[in-house]
């Protein structure tokens, strides 16, 4: 069979747990080269490259915290060393900060900004030296940009509508060299830090229309349609896959 990404090779930030690992599992199975990077549990990391690689494809795990620009700019770098060049980069590291906006501090927002912004600027920036032409720049935002489904989501928010801009911009600046940039919108996904099995995920079920939640594997498959051939006449494109949350 055919493999939609057969001879491409991929960087996922965050890439260990949840959505990336899911994400990481799908591009490798397509027959990509992945490199995922990983802040902490070096074990679990480790065990997830090893897990693709003894499924027949090629993967390493890199520790480097998405709050640091320099790690950043060195795990682009050691996935080209390492694997030769680069086609695919998946943003998808961040982090979220629950508390009511009064009791945030500047160094909270320092923080979010950093990792769900920042990194997604330098990532890409570092990328863009090396990324082939016809490559892809995917990054994993949210519907809360849209939409925010409640208190205590201000700063989180915020940082996500701000890769919509990122998104269409960065779409026009590399269009001619046939790179696509998009950005996924997931909505309530179930992970071991968003779980479907409490009753905050019994209230979110009512808002759904399809109600359930989704899977890592679903954000996963939609991402490789994006880095396919597929995928390749969608650009500055924000795509929502949120069961319908903001329906």
């Amino acid at each position: 069979m055919n493999k939609r990404l057969a001879g491409k090779i991929a960087l996922v930030t965050g890439g260990s747990r949840g959505i990336g690992a899911a994400i990481s599992r799908r591009l490798a199975a397509e027959g990509a080269r992945v490199a995922f990077t990983y802040v902490r549990s070096a074990e679990k990391a480790e065990a997830l490259a090893a897990e693709i690689n003894a499924s027949g494809g090629e993967s390493i795990a890199i520790a480097a915290d998405s709050a640091d620009p320099q790690q950043v700019t060195n795990a682009v770098n050691r996935t080209v060393t390492t694997f030769g060049g680069l086609d695919i980069l998946v943003n998808n590291a961040g982090i979220y900060i629950g508390k009511a906006f009064e009791d945030h501090s500047l160094e909270d927002y320092e923080q979010i900004m950093a990792v769900n912004v920042r990194a997604v600027y330098v990532a890409a920036q570092a990328a863009v030296k090396h990324i082939s032409t016809g490559g892809r720049i995917i990054t994993i935002g949210s519907n809360m940009a849209d939409g925010s489904f409640g208190p205590q989501t201000t700063l989180y928010s915020m940082s996500k509508s701000a890769l919509q801009g990122f998104t269409r911009g960065l779409a026009r600046d590399l269009g001619n060299k046939k790179v696509t940039v998009n950005v996924i919108q997931p909505g309530p996904i179930d992970t071991d830090m968003n779980p479907a099995n409490t009753e905050l995920a019994d209230f979110i079920r009512t808002r759904l229309p399809l109600s359930e939640y989704g899977t890592g594997e679903d954000i996963g498959g939609l991402v490789v349609f994006l880095a396919s051939d597929e995928g390749k006449f969608i650009t500055g494109a924000a795509l929502t896959i949120d069961g319908g949350f903001n329906a």
